[in-house]
């Protein structure tokens, strides 16, 4: 009679038979990171579902944030495990290559939805990350399609559409490996015999990493440094910002002359973060159009005004709107700052692309200000210290250490290139295809035999 219960209904899914030494640890990695992934997936619904200042500020919302990150790690360990142990057992061979192909894609998948979270958590690692993230993929040509500083665009890719496909790669991968079985050993005389699978030690495994994740993630929680803002700087360094205003009015900052292998950055510096504000400032207060008014001087003398407002703040002059200047360009510089201190020159900026969250224009001025950078240099998470390697602060939890070819390719063989995000961009994604058609290509697909580390794998007793 079939078994029509849960767990008959599992046993049915899952390999009933397999080779001896399958039911070792080392060929439990590709349960144990699916497991990872089901975490990620719960705890992903929980964090989507209370938002983001519930998982910055609540204490449970941060424990939930850990166990996602915690997640995270166990996740990518134990796909990189899984494809090392296929790799040393030459399991891609012939009619398996196609598997290996799926979990190939599904690892480049697991990174780039790392990536993708980190870009969400709305701490200073969201800036000061997505700020570095943006060159590759700007250098690579995905900037094209993906602006991954524009919140809405990311949260929607993270939690949508890379899901779907790394579960779709999943489903495709286990049907290949349900339907053929555990790859068998490819050398002759090898010995092994075909024996239950032994679902109850492959669940008690998956219940071990569940709880670890669980006890990492409450002790060593998700670090939170919080993110720099306007308001920030405005406050701080009121010099700085006028400083920067001037740059962006003379298409002069960093913002303005990005330049990369394509231009994902082609808004008009002056018009997003002058003329907008300073209209919103003007619909406010009812006040004179200070900036008419200076437009509407001649070239000459708006140059002169230029270098007057500019030595002004240089040398310390403050802020202050209540005093007629009879230099117009001084009256809209401090009406900004003032803006930016109280906090509505952020929303302004938030204020001019749809629903307010993409903070593109946000991220792209606090960077052109040098704060970030010089935070990051202070936390020692700089691209030239690996940063994007690491956390903000301590050892544990680790950051993204599978980046460490990203840092390594940096400051060796890219150290002094100047189309450093370009050319890294490229050389990963040579490496990425070469990882997908490792097992179609002749002679480098036999390196593993020639390793002769698979005995140890196969070793078992029948």
């Amino acid at each position: 009679m079939e078994d029509k219960s849960f767990k008959g209904i599992l046993q049915d899914i899952m390999l009933r038979e397999v080779p001896s030494y399958a039911n070792k640890f080392f060929y439990s990695l590709g349960f144990l990171s699916m497991t990872a992934f089901m975490i990620l997936i719960l705890s992903g619904f929980v964090l989507v579902f209370n938002g983001p200042t519930w998982w910055l500020t609540d204490p449970f919302g941060v424990y939930v944030r850990s166990v996602h990150l915690w997640a995270t790690q166990a996740f990518i360990f134990f796909i990189f495990l899984h494809l090392l142990i296929v790799f040393l057992t030459s399991g891609f061979r012939l009619e398996r290559r196609l598997t290996w192909v799926f979990g190939s894609l599904m690892l480049f998948a697991a990174l780039f939805e790392a990536e993708f979270g980190y870009g969400l958590r709305g701490d200073f690692s969201t800036q000061w990350r997505t700020l570095q993230a943006a060159d590759l993929f700007n250098g690579s040509g995905l900037g094209l399609f993906i602006n991954n500083l524009n919140y809405s665009q990311i949260y929607g890719i993270h939690i949508v559409l890379i899901p779907l496909i790394i579960l779709s790669l999943l489903f495709f991968h286990y049907l290949l490996i349900r339907v053929r079985g555990i790859a068998k050993p490819f050398k002759k005389g090898t010995q092994y015999k075909m024996v239950k699978a032994n679902h109850e030690v492959l669940f008690l495994r998956g219940l071990v990493l569940v709880g670890a994740i669980v006890v990492l993630a409450y002790f060593f929680r998700s670090p939170l440094i919080l993110p720099t803002t306007i308001k920030d700087v405005a406050s701080q360094d009121p010099q700085l910002m006028a400083q920067t205003l001037f740059e962006e009015y003379n298409h002069t900052s960093d913002t303005a002359t990005y330049l990369d292998s394509i231009d994902p950055y082609k808004f008009d510096t002056r018009k997003v973060y002058i003329d907008y504000p300073y209209l919103q400032y003007i619909k406010l207060t009812g006040g004179a159009d200070m900036l008419g008014m200076f437009n509407s001087e001649n070239i000459s003398l708006q140059n002169k005004n230029i270098k007057e407002a500019e030595n002004y703040f240089k040398n310390g002059g403050t802020p202050d709107t209540s005093v007629n200047f009879k230099n117009p360009l001084i009256s809209v510089i401090s009406s900004l700052i003032l803006m930016g201190k109280s906090g509505l020159y952020e929303d302004a900026l938030r204020g001019e692309v749809q629903g307010g969250l993409n903070p593109t224009y946000v991220t792209r001025f606090i960077s052109d200000t040098g704060v970030l950078e010089a935070k990051a240099e202070r936390l020692k998470i700089t691209t030239d210290q690996y940063g994007m390697l690491k956390e903000e602060t301590g050892i544990l939890p680790p950051g993204a250490w599978w980046l460490a070819p990203v840092g390594i390719l940096d400051n060796t063989l890219l150290a002094n290139d100047p189309n450093q995000d370009r050319d890294g961009a490229e050389i990963l994604g040579f490496l990425l295809l070469l990882l997908i058609a490792f097992p179609y290509i002749p002679y480098l697909n036999r390196i593993p035999e020639k390793l002769s580390i698979d005995k140890f794998l196969w070793k078992s007793k029948v």
